[in-house]
């Protein structure tokens, strides 16, 4: 398995360690519930440094920015980051993924741990026609994601860069914890407000220290990629390869807000997705909640009053906010109403849910 350059720091906090996406990550330290609830009210810091890094360069850079993403990367300006994904040629997603735009010219794509080698085969084969400078730099780069409503107090000890003027979906590049050049963006997968920080594999020790430090008297707590998953599902946020992959267009998964169509951009699927768009899907991606006691599951079965097929279940867990069981999943058009009443079976017991409006809380 690969390592981050944190993983002794990791082994030495005694979190529970698991392999994920090819890396030994840790899944958990002082409970799944007790980190989750560190982010939702204090701060928390997650190791994401197995996520892809992919440096977009030249004059051809926005070309084949625009070609294969779903989003307009046309409409950013320098320091704006865009949620996307790449469409597949078939109707489907090879991966979600963030857009920077960091200069003209210049851009960094980060997409899922998962699918790196996948995504940069697919971006290699696109560029072919097209010749823009392209670099994975997947292996050079650290980040850590700081999150919660005590993040921005944690960090800002840490930089004269003013934090609050990061507003989300921007980014900046500057000196933190004395190292140079840090990109600091504020994308969040959980909800909570906070940072993301792209730094050097070599002063990776040196950044967590200065962050657990300045951190202290708020709680901070390193978190694991457990609580990242039910932090993430409370907001409604898609999983690859959970709510999203290779079968799913972004339309049936409700992210037809990063489809855009505008000013005639020719980007891989436009035509089929133009087409779901105007005429409509046969299932649609949903929230729901349970009315009873239960924690439905990927893959378990939705179904309608008579006990018929409607859909399955992509993600589900128990809500340490809500204190009861929320999931997504895709639902039969006819049943994708907000208020709908359905059932999800657990263990051959057919529990009440309601698709509700995302996020969760």
């Amino acid at each position: 398995m690969k390592t981050t350059a944190f993983n002794s720091i990791h082994k030495s906090l005694g979190a529970k360690m698991v392999e994920f996406a090819g890396y030994e990550m840790p899944i958990e330290y002082s409970g799944i519930k007790d980190e989750h609830m560190t982010v939702r009210e204090n701060v928390g810091v997650f190791d994401v440094s197995h996520m892809g890094e992919f440096w977009i360069k030249g004059p051809k850079a926005l070309d084949l920015v625009a070609r294969i993403t779903s989003n307009d990367p046309r409409i950013l300006m320098p320091g704006q980051a865009q949620y996307s994904c790449f469409p597949n040629g078939k109707g489907g997603i090879v991966d979600d993924l963030l857009v920077y735009y960091y200069e003209p010219e210049k851009y960094m794509l980060v997409v899922n741990a998962s699918n790196i080698e996948k995504d940069w085969n697919w971006i290699v084969k696109q560029n072919e026609k097209i010749g823009a400078e392209i670099e994975n730099a997947s292996d050079s780069i650290s980040q850590l994601a700081i999150q919660g409503p005590k993040a921005t107090a944690t960090l800002q000890k840490l930089t004269d860069l003013d934090l609050s003027e990061i507003k989300f979906y921007t980014f900046t590049t500057g000196k933190i914890a004395g190292v140079d050049d840090v990109i600091i963006s504020a994308t969040g997968y959980t909800g909570a407000g906070g940072f993301e920080l792209y730094f050097r594999n070599d002063v990776a020790e040196q950044v967590w220290k200065a962050i657990f430090e300045a951190g202290e008297e708020f709680g901070i707590k390193p978190i694991g990629l457990g609580a990242r998953d039910t932090l993430r599902l409370e907001m409604g946020y898609c999983l690859y390869g959970n709510d999203i992959d290779d079968t799913t267009s972004p339309i049936e998964a409700g992210l037809g807000w990063i489809t855009k169509f505008n000013n005639g951009r020719q980007f891989i699927d436009r035509e089929l997705l133009t087409m779901q768009k105007n005429e409509g899907v046969t299932r649609r991606l949903r929230g729901f909640v349970l009315s009873d006691r239960g924690i439905p599951r990927h893959g378990y079965e939705l179904v309608n009053a008579e006990g018929a097929a409607i859909g399955v279940v992509t993600s589900g867990t128990m809500s340490p906010v809500l204190n009861k069981g929320i999931g997504m999943g895709y639902v039969a058009k006819e049943y994708s109403a907000f208020g709908t009443g359905i059932f999800v079976k657990i263990r051959n017991k057919l529990v009440p849910a309601e698709i509700v409006k995302l996020p969760f809380i």
